[in-house]
């Protein structure tokens, strides 16, 4: 089961990464080339897009999208909402096959064991093709599901990151721009949980200004979710890209933090120890880790990319920082206002970790 020659399973550090983006999607297919290039990732595997493609060719789902979508206007919104809910709601009552249930129950395990732990908590990780793409993003339309623990919940998760792929959004996204479901197939990464002392977004440009000098990371105690759901302004630090040196560094006061909770097994908002509140989340050496890992992936891809990154509880000085995501940056940021700048939006877009 650890090898890569699966068709319905692969594993991200051992799947060739040329063929990655083909068969496991945009954001697993990364993750891929990240651990092929060295950057430290989290243990992962996918669920392929032939596994998605078989289960809705088997199941009749197939037929079931195409008779909400077929002859769809894509200016009605009522009725894409309608058909959208519908199709979901099809994906949630239909029970992956026995076969493909027990391949993702099987690598589960392997992660746990591999992971020295029982019932690892994972993130279940939505990874279409073409999502994220320099020129369609797909950013934020489709789920990921955080602090995942057990086999069946894991099977759960991978159905409803399959269904994400009829959101609302989604579908008015594709339909307004000619794109068909079938062109978009959806593959599912379950990534280990790195226990985050703090994680954020990091751009390799200004998001805003567009400035190309500097690197711009949005960070915050344990995981990001608390940012998305706009309980917490993240700390905001500016690093010079010739010099390293630290152009800006805004603490905000923290008062939720987003932990695990290992006897519920999901990630909760808590209230943060007031020690930590106004203190700085990232230290001069944590930054200068972080800036190297954005500089080294925007060197590798040629283009401005933001990186979803976690400094581990256990990751000790002069370490590499744990890499979960890579994308190509899209917005138009030359154009923007620099007052317009708002990192509750920018979590959103460039989610942290959260669905």
């Amino acid at each position: 089961m650890g090898d890569s020659t699966g068709r319905r399973i692969v594993w991200i550090d051992t799947v060739d990464p040329d063929d990655a983006l083909a068969r496991t999607g945009a954001k697993m297919g990364r993750l891929a080339e990240m651990a092929r290039d060295g950057l430290s990732i989290p243990l992962a595997f996918a669920v392929t897009i032939d596994g998605f493609r078989e289960h809705v060719a088997e199941t009749g789902l197939d037929e079931t999208i195409d008779r909400h979508l077929d002859g769809m206007d894509a200016d009605d919104s009522t009725a894409v909402e309608v058909a959208a809910e519908a199709i979901r709601a099809s994906f949630r009552e239909t029970a992956i096959s026995p076969a493909l249930a027990e391949e993702i129950e099987e690598a589960y395990e392997e992660l746990s064991d591999r992971c020295s732990d029982l019932n690892v908590p994972v993130a279940v990780r939505s990874s279409a093709t073409g999502e994220d793409s320099s020129d369609a993003s797909f950013a934020g339309i489709f789920d990921t599901y955080l602090g995942i623990s057990g086999a069946q919940a894991t099977l759960n998760a991978v159905r409803d990151c399959w269904a994400s792929l009829f959101t609302t959004r989604a579908v008015d996204y594709r339909l307004k721009r000619g794109i068909s479901h079938s062109d978009m197939p959806m593959a599912v990464g379950v990534v280990e949980l790195v226990h985050a002392r703090a994680s954020g977004v990091a751009f390799s440009v200004h998001p805003v200004t567009g400035k190309s000098d500097r690197i711009v990371i949005e960070a915050n105690w344990g995981w990001g979710e608390a940012v998305v759901q706009g309980l917490v302004t993240p700390d905001h630090v500016e690093v010079g890209k010739a010099d390293g040196r630290i152009l800006k560094h805004d603490v905000s006061r923290k008062d939720i933090v987003s932990a695990f909770d290992f006897a519920a097994g999901v990630v909760v908002e808590i209230p943060m120890p007031t020690r930590l509140r106004e203190r700085a989340c990232l230290d001069e050496e944590q930054i200068s880790a972080i800036a190297a890992a954005v500089l080294e992936i925007e060197s590798r891809y040629g283009y401005p990319v933001d990186v979803e990154w976690v400094v581990s509880r256990h990751r000790r000085p002069g370490e590499p920082v744990s890499i979960v995501q890579s994308r190509p940056v899209t917005t138009a940021v030359e154009q923007a206002s620099p007052s317009a700048y708002d990192p509750m939006v920018l979590a959103q877009k460039y989610i942290f970790s959260a669905r």
